[in-house]
């Protein structure tokens, strides 16, 4: 009965010449904010959040406020101290900030349960697979074509056999230019994904779907907002795409609506935001039981132990952000990530990258 004894908070940034956008976000700051927990043994188990520049007190102060409650916690008790938080939100929600702690110190508790135990995550879990493809993410509409293509060129020449470039440019041919010149530097036999951000009106996420036929795009991530069940129904059925999404939800409630309308084919959802490790693999259940494949959001050094674990995972998604400030980067070689044999999650941020908050 190994019990939780006290946590840190911390920030750290990763370089950002200049800011980047999406078709709804303009990024000016590459930041996140780690958990620390500390066992009464002194093993120390960590999680991470990407946060950008987006309210960060109300993020260090969710964190501070779940991370209190659990002092004196049985570090195995994921899912009770999960069930605990949720009836301390209920009051001011349980979705949005408040979720993302939750998520934070589950993570957090697993690596420090797999430390004590002496194995990485995904082995406790059950393995089903020892590698997992993975595609480069980034095309931001703030690029250049020049820019665009240079990244698109990078990752083929390390191996990558997709990448996902951003749409959501006032003119959607724009949108369309810009992906005829990633295939055209690409080649024939690299995946290309398309994602919007829920950035596009449905009547333009349509036109784009039914121009890139041709440029053999793999899928559309998020062309409209997330709540648009019906539309994301009426592009299924008329744009001759394949659609995902997932990153936004904090339950499966919406991969359920989705599901009834026959109006998803990748399931996307992000750890931070769907809550906790067991929540994550619940949401996989849920799409697999559907034939539905799993695609997760963003945190590859934790996505790629989890689809290990399950028998519908298609992939994760690539960015290099915290690689420069992290102790054991994540081996990618042709395409495929290799998850960690170290303990826990593998991985821990190193020292000197980090401010205390």
């Amino acid at each position: 009965m190994v019990k939780i004894q006290s946590y840190e908070l911390f920030k750290a940034k990763a370089p950002l010449t200049r800011p980047i956008a999406d078709a709804t976000h303009t990024l000016t700051e590459m930041s996140f904010i780690i958990l620390r927990l500390r066992l009464e043994t002194g093993v120390v188990g960590e999680a991470y959040l990407l946060s950008f520049q987006y309210s960060p007190n109300a993020i260090a102060g969710a964190l501070k406020d779940a991370a209190a409650t659990i002092i004196g916690e049985c570090v195995h008790n994921t899912v009770a101290v999960f069930e605990k938080m949720d009836r301390q939100h209920e009051y001011f929600g349980m979705e949005g900030i408040n979720r993302w702690a939750q998520a934070a110190v589950n993570i957090a508790m697993w690596d420090a349960w797999a430390k004590t135990l002496g194995q990485p995550v995904w082995k406790l879990l059950g393995a089903n697979y020892h590698k997992v493809p993975v595609y480069g993410s980034g095309g931001w509409l703030s690029y250049s074509i020049e820019e665009l293509i240079d990244e698109v060129s990078g990752y083929k020449k390390r191996g990558f056999q997709s990448v996902k470039i951003k749409v959501g440019k006032p003119d959607w041919r724009e949108d369309l230019e810009r992906l005829a010149k990633v295939r055209e530097a690409v080649g024939d036999h690299i995946g290309i994904m398309m994602d919007a951000n829920q950035g596009m009106q449905l009547t333009d996420a349509l036109s784009l779907a039914r121009a890139a036929r041709n440029l053999q795009i793999n899928w559309f991530e998020e062309p409209i907002h997330h709540t648009d069940f019906q539309g994301y129904q009426l592009l299924k059925n008329q744009a001759g795409i394949a659609l995902a999404m997932g990153e936004r939800e904090y339950s499966t409630l919406p991969l359920r609506e989705l599901i009834k309308l026959n109006a998803i084919d990748i399931w996307q959802p992000d750890i931070l935001r769907i809550g906790v490790v067991e929540a994550w693999r619940n949401s996989a259940a849920l799409a697999q039981a559907h034939h539905i494949p799993v695609l997760p959001h963003y945190y590859k050094d934790y996505d790629v132990p989890l689809l290990c674990t399950i028998t519908n995972g298609a992939g994760a998604e690539s960015f290099d952000w915290i690689d420069p400030l992290i102790d054991h980067t994540l081996t990618i070689d042709n395409g495929y990530a290799i998850p960690r044999e170290r303990e826990g999650w593998g991985f821990s941020f190193k020292d000197k990258f980090l401010t205390a908050i």
